[in-house]
C-alpha cells in the first residue's frame, strides 16, 4: 500500500521493491573502454543542462493546471528538449549515473547478435532485412551486434534503424559504428521519417528516427535493451473498488528549498485510471501501468505480424507481482525521484506480464519468456565464450573479463534482475515448437 508523504526515506511512505543498484565498475575491459567523442557533441552541464529551469517549468504547470501524473512527470524530466535528462549529455558509464550490460562485457552483445543470426537463419535468412534498436544508449550493443551480423550474414543486405529521441546520444551512437554521418536540417527532417543518416564501415546504411512509427516497414530484427523501463508509467491505487491515480503536486510547505514536489492521491478517477482494466487474476491494490509501453508493444506486435521479423526485449522487470518500483538513479545510487528533476535517471520495472499479454492480444504473436538474463547468457554458451576470451587475454585483464561476466550472470547481481522476452509472428508457432528458440529452453 502506498502512503502519500514525502520522498525516499520519508516517514509513512512504503516501498515494496528491493533496491536495484546498478553496477559501478571501477574498471571496464579493453574491448569496452571509454571512448572519447571524435567530434564536438556540445558542452553539457553536470546537471543535465537546465535542472532548476525544468523544476520551475513543472511547478508553473502544476500551479496553473493542477497535479500531474507520474507519467507526465517522467516524460518531462527525461525528454524535455531544454532540461531533459537524456537530451544533452552522456549519462552512461563510470562518469554517468548507471552502466548497462553491453558496457560491462562484449560477451553480452556478441551473444545477442548470435541469437539474432541463429533465429534469422531458422526462418530462411530473409533478405534484405532491417536491424532495429529502440533506445540504443551509447550504441555499444548496436556496435557489437553489427560486428556479428557482418561476420555471419552470408551476403544478406540490411540497413540499421535506431529509434532515439536525444540529439546528443544520436551523435554519440553514430561515432560508435559509422565512418561518416550527417544530421539533417530541421526543414529536411520534417519531410523525411529520419533526422540523421550514416554509413557503417561495411557500407550498410544507418538511419535515426524519433519514433518507432517512423521506421520503414519490412522484415526486422528488433532489439529493446533497457528501453521500456524509461517509458512514462502511471501509478494507480485501488480505493473503495475504484482505481485512483497517484499524482505529483507542488509541496505546500517544503522543509527545504530542494524538496519542491510531493505525491498526492487523486480525489476521483482520472482518465487513465477510469479506462484501466486489470489483467485476469489481478490481486494488487497498488500497481504501475505504462500506457506508452502497451501502445508501443502493440505497434511492434502488429508490425511483426504484418511484415515478419523477430524482437528481443531485455530489461529489468517482473511478471505482474511488484507494486511500487518507480525510482531514480544518480551517480550509481538511489536518488529521490522528486528531487532536482532532470539531474537523475527515472525508471520503473517493466511489467512483462503486461508486455506479453499486449503482444499476444494486439497481434498474432508467439512469445518466449520472460526468462532471467543469467539463464539466457549461459544457454547461449556464454561460459564457453568467456573461456575463449580468457585464453587470449593478457594476464592483467583476465580478472576484469571474468568479473564482468559474473556480474551479468550472477543471480545476486544482474543475472536474475534482468529478464529476456522474445516475440515472433504467431504463424511460426508450430515451426518454433519443432525448432525451439535458442536461449529460452
Amino acid at each position: 500500500m502506498l502512503r502519500i508523504n514525502g520522498g525516499i526515506g520519508a516517514v509513512g511512505r512504503f516501498y515494496s521493491y528491493k533496491s536495484v543498484r546498478r553496477p559501478n565498475l571501477k574498471v571496464i575491459g579493453s574491448n569496452n573502454a571509454e571512448i572519447q567523442p571524435k567530434t564536438d557533441l556540445g558542452s553539457p552541464t553536470p546537471d543535465g543542462g537546465n535542472g532548476s529551469s525544468l523544476a520551475n517549468q513543472l511547478k508553473a504547470k502544476i500551479l496553473a493546471t493542477g497535479p500531474i501524473t507520474v507519467a507526465d512527470y517522467m516524460r518531462e524530466v527525461l525528454t524535455n528538449p531544454q532540461g531533459g535528462y537524456y537530451m544533452k549529455r552522456d549519462v552512461f558509464g563510470r562518469e554517468g549515473d548507471f552502466i548497462t550490460s553491453p558496457e560491462i562485457s562484449q560477451i553480452f552483445g556478441e551473444l545477442v547478435g548470435i541469437w539474432l543470426v541463429n533465429e534469422w537463419r531458422k526462418l530462411g535468412s530473409p533478405s534484405p532485412f532491417q536491424f532495429v534498436e529502440l533506445g540504443p544508449g551509447r550504441g555499444t550493443l548496436a556496435r557489437d551486434v553489427l560486428k556479428v551480423l557482418t561476420k555471419f550474414k552470408l551476403g544478406a543486405e540490411f540497413s540499421m534503424h535506431l529509434v532515439e529521441i536525444s540529439p546528443y546520444l544520436s551523435k554519440l551512437q553514430a561515432q560508435r559504428f559509422c565512418y561518416q554521418h550527417e544530421t539533417l536540417t530541421e526543414d529536411a527532417a520534417a519531410q523525411l521519417p529520419h533526422y540523421q543518416v550514416g554509413t557503417t564501415a561495411t557500407g550498410s546504411k544507418a538511419f535515426w528516427h524519433k519514433r518507432l512509427e517512423d521506421v520503414p516497414e519490412g522484415f526486422s530484427l528488433v532489439l529493446a535493451h533497457e528501453y521500456f523501463d524509461a517509458l512514462p508509467t502511471h501509478k494507480l491505487q485501488l480505493v473503495n473498488g475504484k482505481w485512483h491515480e497517484v499524482l505529483i503536486d507542488v509541496e505546500e510547505k517544503p522543509q527545504n528549498k530542494e524538496n519542491e514536489f510531493r505525491y498526492v492521491l487523486s480525489k476521483s478517477q482520472t482518465p487513465v485510471s477510469h479506462v484501466f482494466r486489470p489483467l485476469t487474476e489481478e490481486t494488487r491494490s497498488c500497481l504501475e501501468y505504462s500506457l506508452e509501453t502497451e501502445r508501443q508493444v502493440g505497434l511492434l506486435a502488429q508490425r511483426l505480424e504484418k511484415n515478419g521479423g523477430i524482437s528481443l526485449i531485455m530489461d529489468y522487470g517482473h511478471f505482474g507481482e511488484k507494486t511500487d518500483t518507480f525510482r531514480a538513479f544518480k551517480q550509481h545510487a538511489l536518488h529521490d525521484p522528486l528531487l532536482e528533476p532532470g539531474s537523475a535517471d527515472l525508471t520503473a520495472d517493466v511489467d512483462f506480464k503486461l508486455v506479453k499479454n499486449t503482444a499476444e492480444s494486439q497481434g498474432n504473436i508467439y512469445c518466449c519468456g520472460p526468462i532471467e538474463q543469467g539463464d539466457f547468457l549461459k544457454r547461449m554458451q556464454g561460459d564457453v565464450r568467456l573461456e575463449q576470451l580468457l585464453a587470449h587475454a593478457l594476464p592483467e585483464n583476465q580478472e576484469i573479463i571474468r568479473s564482468g561476466y559474473q556480474m551479468l550472470t550472477d543471480p545476486k547481481q544482474m543475472g536474475s534482475r534482468f529478464k529476456f522476452l522474445a516475440m515472433f509472428p504467431g504463424i511460426l508457432h508450430e515451426h518454433l515448437e519443432k525448432y525451439p528458440v535458442a536461449g529460452f529452453s
